[in-house]
């Protein structure tokens, strides 16, 4: 099984991309877990694409060791692509899940299902020991509830309900999730690229 360092620290998240590759043979560690300086990177970039770069080039720079990182968030159409890049801190710097759902709620209450399209997109950066770099992007369509559904996943899974079902990502459970979301699709995308590779 390969070991690959995750530039994220978030735990839901690297539970959620391991649950997709250790059926490709990775298996994916934390940063911390890999003993890297805890230094916070600056995400400056003006696209999930630059992001999801900057992040893996920062831990790749610091261990020469595969790396892979990825930049999500969520775009809804009727707030012009917000939160989208700002997804993490849509409610400002000391918010949480909880206050960015209620913040994305407020800003929609009262506009109509048609209205409420929104998509979210993950971009994945795999950086090798010998500086190849491979991006994939994965994308999935849905709309805003009126309301959170479910107690399951994290971020805005309780107020996305993707294109032709009827639960939200909360409720639909991790494994059901991840076969149909925007992060199952990047790396399924990751994984013809990494049999391109060979």
């Amino acid at each position: 099984m390969e070991t690959i360092i995750a530039a994220s620290r978030n735990a839901d998240k690297i539970r959620e991309i391991e649950a997709i590759t250790e059926r490709f043979g990775m298996k994916v560690i934390s940063r911390d877990d890999a003993g890297l300086p805890k230094d916070e990177v600056e995400e400056n970039g003006t696209t999930f694409e630059e992001n999801s770069y900057i992040k893996a080039k920062a831990i790749w720079d610091i261990s020469h060791k595969t790396t892979i990182a990825d930049d999500s968030g969520l775009e809804v159409e009727y707030l012009d692509g917000a939160p989208g890049l700002y997804s993490a801190r849509f409610a400002g710097d000391d918010c949480n899940y909880a206050r960015n759902n209620e913040k994305l709620l407020s800003l929609m209450e009262g506009v109509p299902y048609e209205d409420r399209k929104a998509r979210f997109v993950t971009v994945i950066t795999m950086i090798f020991e010998d500086g190849e770099v491979l991006v994939a992007r994965g994308e999935c369509y849905g709309h805003i509830a009126e309301k959170t559904l479910g107690e399951g996943g994290f971020g805005y899974d309780p107020v996305f309900v993707p294109d032709g079902y009827e639960e939200s990502f909360a409720e639909m459970g991790t494994d059901a999730k991840n076969r149909i979301s925007h992060r199952a699709k990047a790396l399924e995308r990751l994984t013809e690229l990494l049999s391109e590779r060979k």
